[in-house]
């Protein structure tokens, strides 16, 4: 268990310094933008009181270096400053929107890991068969497609000629369980089709590779079963790659929405990103890139970790 928790710390030590430089990286990619960012924000007519006044609000008058502490000192307890269009505090501006965004990548998360991995034990079982040659240009084919173009075919069939479901992923406060899945269906079939096929792929070759393994070679010369020797002896030591593509997959179901939300209008924390960049609001844009970061670098961590505890030889290292 020492060890366990040593190796823990020291992946969560490095994901800290990671999201340390990343948070630099995000500050400073605003300063290096050309121009001045008051007056980027208020266009050219304004006059050059409001550019001043807005510099002084924005903190622009005193040193990078200074304003980029007091921007992670906040970002550390939450609070990630004034938005420069709504004035609204940024925290309750992105709250709800990343629930959205949860909510998006559990449903499609929920759908998306049970199928992928009994597809790819199916097509592990049935290697080299006409089943297994179509699922493998299949997945090639939605892994290959970018998000936005699936997004568009899937309204195309399923909302703009059969009409069975909206195009557009509105949301309100009064609607049903039942209604939410039935508007958010499409945007989460969108990311099923990719993360599907990716965990699938993984899920085969793992599977395959411990196939030819020789204590899978002397169950089967014991008379086990096929399905017997997969689900008994060849899954429980897949389940370390198969952890860690789920976690990875799982990283971009949460980061990797804002192609999609834009696509069918979702109020996620990816289309009030493209908003935000589209209007210059910089502290939501930060805000919105530093969450995705430090989200994507826990999934990573859950990955490592549960590849840990899943494989007996890094939990007992030599």
């Amino acid at each position: 268990m020492g060890d366990i928790l040593g190796l823990v710390a020291k992946r969560l030590g490095l994901g800290l310094l990671t999201l340390l430089v990343v948070s630099v990286l995000i500050f400073f990619a605003v300063e290096l933008l050309p121009g001045d960012i008051a007056e980027a924000v208020l266009g050219q007519a304004a006059t050059e009181e409001t550019v001043a006044a807005l510099r002084e609000q924005m903190g622009l008058d005193r040193p990078a270096p200074v304003r980029y502490l007091e921007w992670l000192a906040g970002a550390v307890t939450g609070d990630f400053g004034v938005s420069l269009i709504s004035g609204d505090r940024v925290t309750e501006a992105i709250s709800g929107r990343f629930v959205n965004t949860l909510f998006l990548a559990a449903y499609a998360a929920v759908i998306a890991v049970p199928f992928a991995i009994i597809l790819g034990i199916i097509v592990a079982l049935l290697r080299n068969s006409i089943f297994d040659r179509v699922a493998n240009v299949l997945t090639l084919t939605s892994i290959s497609s970018p998000e936005f173009f699936l997004g568009y075919i899937l309204i195309l069939y399923l909302a703009v000629k059969t009409s069975m479901f909206p195009a557009i992923a509105s949301l309100s406060t009064d609607m049903t369980f039942a209604e939410l899945l039935h508007r958010t269906f499409l945007p989460a079939l969108t990311l099923v089709l990719v993360v599907t096929a990716h965990m699938m792929r993984m899920t085969r070759a793992a599977i395959i590779n411990l196939l030819a393994s020789p204590y899978i070679e002397m169950a089967r010369l014991k008379g086990t079963p096929p399905w017997k020797v997969i689900v008994r002896h060849a899954l429980p030591n897949a389940w370390a790659p198969i952890i860690n593509v789920v976690a990875l997959n799982l990283a971009y179901l949460i980061t990797g929405v804002v192609l999609v939300e834009v696509v069918f209008v979702y109020p996620g924390i990816g289309q009030l990103l493209v908003d935000a960049v589209a209007k210059r609001d910089f502290p939501i844009v930060q805000a919105c890139c530093l969450i995705f970061a430090a989200t994507f670098i826990l999934l990573n961590l859950a990955a490592d970790v549960g590849s840990i505890l899943t494989n007996p030889r890094l939990r007992h290292p030599k």
